[in-house]
Formats: C-alpha cells, sequence, structure tokens
C-alpha cells in the first residue's frame, strides 16, 4: 500500500556486517562445515573445532552488532573454549545480540576450499546455521568455490559471511 502524501517514513534499524575466517588443514581431527561432520577429510586447525563457515557467520553478525569479533567473545587463550563446536558458538553470538536488543535478519556465505564439495550437504549446513540463529532457512545462503589453485586458503578452508541484524526494541 503506497504511504499517504507527507506521512513519515518509518526508518528500520538495520545493519549489516562482514565476517572472514581461514583455517589450515590438520589430519589429526574431523572437518566440520556449517555444523556437519565430513567424514573422510581432514579437518581445520584452531582452539575450537574451526569451523570456519559458523566463525566467519558469528564475526559478521558480531560486526553489525558492533560488538568486536570472536576473538574478544571467546579467546583462544581460555581454556573454557577448547573444542568447542562452531555451532555453540554461533548460538551464543545470537544470544548475546537479543540481549542489546538485535536479531539476525538474514546471511549470506561463501565457502572456499578445494575440498570437499559441500552441494550434498548444503540443505543441512543452511538447516544448521537457521536453527542456531533462529531463522527460517530461507533466511541463509551458503556457497562455495574453489580457490583453483591460486594459494586462497593455502592448505585450509576460509569462509566469507556476510549478515544483516535489526534492532528488536526501539532505540
Amino acid at each position: 500500500m503506497p504511504r499517504a502524501a507527507g506521512a513519515p517514513i518509518a526508518m528500520r534499524d538495520v545493519r549489516v556486517g562482514l565476517g572472514v575466517d581461514l583455517h589450515p588443514s590438520t589430519a589429526e581431527r574431523a572437518l566440520f562445515l556449517g555444523g556437519v561432520r565430513f567424514d573422510d577429510e581432514s579437518g581445520l586447525a584452531g582452539h575450537s573445532d574451526g569451523d570456519v563457515v559458523c566463525h566467519a557467520l558469528a564475526d559478521a553478525l558480531l560486526g553489525a552488532a558492533q560488538l568486536g569479533d570472536l576473538g574478544e567473545h571467546f579467546p583462544d587463550t581460555d581454556p573454557a573454549f577448547e573444542g568447542i563446536a562452531g555451532l555453540d558458538l554461533l548460538a551464543r553470538v545470537a544470544a548475546l545480540l537479543l540481549e542489546r536488543g538485535l536479531a539476525p535478519v538474514q546471511c549470506d556465505l561463501t565457502l572456499i576450499a578445494e575440498r570437499p564439495r559441500i552441494a550434498g550437504r548444503r540443505e543441512e549446513i543452511r538447516r544448521n546455521l537457521a536453527s542456531a540463529l533462529g531463522l527460517s532457512i530461507a533466511k541463509v545462503s551458503v556457497k562455495a568455490t574453489k580457490p583453483e589453485g591460486l594459494g586462497l586458503t593455502g592448505d585450509g578452508a576460509g569462509c566469507l559471511a556476510v549478515a544483516t541484524v535489526e534492532s528488536i526494541s526501539p532505540r
């Protein structure tokens, strides 16, 4: 319905954040991407489970909310976060946003890795991320690209994420 002439425009408080995460490969652990375990693949090194998908998305959300980054909230020097699942970190970030009157609206992610191929597991990743954030799966986009030997991720994987958050309380 069109707005009446002279009527004020309601302004929404919508914010955008960008997240990036990179981890080297290690054969000493399982590979998790978006909370999905990929058997027969080398995992990613890190203090937590190395899930670059969840980490990049968490950083994008924190950036949109102007709450710093993942390392500030979950430092790799804290033994309490050793081996913590990426989906757990992501859910904790969503809770931080809610405490500040913000909620995730949508996200778009691109995994950068030579392997694994995620096409067959994409919907599972989307469901996991949507569930952790309390979103409809329709609000979560997950894609992948191979660096084609250009060295963008070295021997490992990376992820780029963009997320929007919206104020859920008057500011």
